[in-house]
């Protein structure tokens, strides 16, 4: 299971929300490429980051710190926030990003989803973020009526194979992760998911570990890291079991 430190960007600086607020910030780092430098030297081996600024904007603003951070450390990148036609996709993987996350577009415009999945196949990631049990968009800013379970099944009816599941409601408040929903989850992914809302400690992983859920690739942890709850070093030796 892969373990990705979170790195969310707001007015350029590293920063964590509670609960996707976006006027309850956290500034952590006023550099982003200052936490990624962080969480490498720590042995992260995979990075997730999310454009806030672009998913507030509907179009990417921070792509200078993805190149920044992809042309200094050599580790995977998926990156999100923004991506809302192809031509925002191509410039986030010309910046360096290996996968791109997409939120709001793939549930509003099926056509670009379609193209997206059609060009580059298991690099497109569709974040499924959920308030109360229905899907969020627009970063965070509107709740849709749709159902979790029927907006993962629909994707997958179009060809999406690996999602990103948070549990907005639990996000940047340290409160740990509902176990029961991510094997709930688990049993409607056929592709692979990562998890990411909640994780409070290193019991979280652990209890992510022992789900032995073959479908759950990896998980996001951001504000327990900044908040020192566990290290990275600790998180990889329970993961890589």
């Amino acid at each position: 299971m892969r373990f990705y430190p979170a790195i969310d960007i707001l007015d350029g600086k590293a920063v964590r929300l509670t609960k996707g607020d976006f006027d309850a910030r956290t500034v952590y780092e006023d550099d982003p490429l200052d936490a990624a430098r962080s969480w490498v030297a720590q042995g992260a081996r995979y990075l997730h980051i999310v454009d806030l600024d672009g998913a507030k904007a509907g179009s990417p603003q921070n792509l200078h710190h993805l190149e920044r951070i992809t042309s200094e450390l050599d580790v995977p990148i998926q990156y999100g926030g923004g991506l809302r036609d192809l031509g925002a996709v191509r410039d986030a993987l010309r910046a360096g990003a290996q996968r791109i996350v997409l939120g709001t577009a793939a549930f509003r415009d099926i056509d670009f989803l379609d193209e997206a999945v059609a060009a580059w196949g298991d690099r497109v990631v569709v974040s499924v973020d959920v308030r109360g049990g229905k899907v969020s968009a627009a970063g965070w800013q509107e709740t849709t009526q749709m159902p979790a379970d029927d907006a993962i099944r629909r994707l997958q009816d179009r060809g999406v194979r690996q999602f990103v599941y948070t549990n907005v409601d639990k996000d940047g408040m340290l409160e740990g992760l509902d176990l029961e929903e991510v094997a709930w989850i688990a049993s409607i992914v056929r592709g692979k998911f990562i998890i990411s809302g909640g994780v409070g400690s290193i019991d979280d992983l652990i209890g992510l570990k022992s789900l032995r859920q073959v479908n759950l690739g990896g998980v996001i942890a951001g504000k327990a890291l900044y908040e020192k709850r566990f290290t990275v070093p600790e998180a990889l030796a329970v993961l890589d079991g």
